[in-house]
């Protein structure tokens, strides 16, 4: 879709720089049903992708009601198709810069030196994985190595897996696992684990490696992993390491209130300590919960409850 820049920017009727309703930055499950909520609403709306996405890399979608084993892909692709048909909902294909207070809302400079203005603004750019710097690993990403149980655990239904990544994460892991798959391996990716952790990890019904995993690379069968001595091949692995950042850098460009997680603060309504900027999907959560739920539904399901936030306040204002 054509940017407009310059005097091809909309205006409002009284000759000034037009201002949506909202601009929603991030294209994922989050940001596609806040536009499709505020079109359906007839509130005008920019739609901002990157195509920068989380599951970028997965292949098919699970534990999505009515699109289990859909490819995000085709998702993000029929949502598109159905937002063509709301004439509020624009969408362009670029990612945003920076996001800046200005008199009755927000400014937002487009990566191609482009900007607009909303009254409001709903981040969901989502976040990224920091993965443990082991090689091998990032190249099997979403199609051979997991994070999510509830996402990819099933298709690895009575075979066996290894996990990476230290003890106590593990734990949690081996408890959603262990009675999906036959056997689980665990496997240290920086440092071996004590005498204690070890005890627990095999109480659990887990074995437990004491050697560190060099690398990791697909093979017919799943992944093979090597450690010093030797290779094991598992049907799949699960990652207990690693982290997740935010993939823009709005939060802290707008100075907003920060959970112990790292995830942005919001309430019931997806409303950010900032008012007119409210955030949904994997960046952001009550302080209710200990983190993010990253869920495809849970995104969506965030971005309705902000785009419905936004016209609250619209109505209110």
């Amino acid at each position: 879709m054509k940017s407009q820049t310059g005097d091809e920017r909309k205006r409002d009727p009284s000759g000034g720089p037009h201002m949506y309703d909202a601009i929603v930055i991030g294209a994922g499950p989050a940001g596609l049903q806040a536009a499709l909520t505020l079109g359906r609403m007839h509130r005008s709306t920019l739609l901002l992708d990157s195509g920068e996405y989380r599951n970028g890399t997965v292949r098919h979608m699970h534990n999505v009601v009515a699109n289990d084993g859909t490819p995000p892909a085709e998702f993000r692709e029929t949502a598109r198709a159905q937002l063509a048909e709301y004439s509020d909902v624009e969408i362009r294909d670029i990612g945003a810069q920076t996001v800046t207070a200005i008199e009755g809302g927000y400014g937002v400079l487009l990566a191609d030196g482009d900007a607009v203005d909303a009254r409001h603004v709903i981040l969901a750019t989502g976040v990224a994985d920091d993965l443990p710097p082991l090689p091998g690993l990032q190249e099997l990403w979403g199609t051979k190595a997991f994070s999510c149980p509830f996402c990819d655990g099933h298709e690895h239904a009575g075979r066996s897996i290894g996990i990476l990544g230290p003890a106590p994460r593990a734990e949690h892991l081996i408890g959603l696992l262990g009675r999906i798959v036959s056997d689980i391996t665990v496997f240290p990716v920086d440092q071996g684990f004590s005498a204690e952790e070890a005890q627990t990890l095999e109480a659990l019904g887990a074995r437990v490696s004491v050697e560190t995993v060099t690398a990791v690379a697909p093979d017919a069968d799943g992944v093979r992993i090597t450690t010093d001595s030797g290779e094991q091949t598992v049907a799949g692995v699960f990652v207990a390491a690693g982290s997740m950042r935010h993939r823009a850098p709005f939060a802290d460009q707008l100075g907003l209130q920060m959970l112990p997680s790292g995830s942005i603060e919001i309430d019931d309504f997806g409303r950010t300590s900032l008012p007119g900027i409210f955030a949904a999907g994997d960046l952001a959560h009550r302080a209710s919960l200990p983190g993010p739920m990253a869920s495809v539904l849970l995104a969506a399901a965030a971005g309705q409850i902000a785009a419905v936030g936004v016209i609250q306040s619209l109505m209110t204002s």
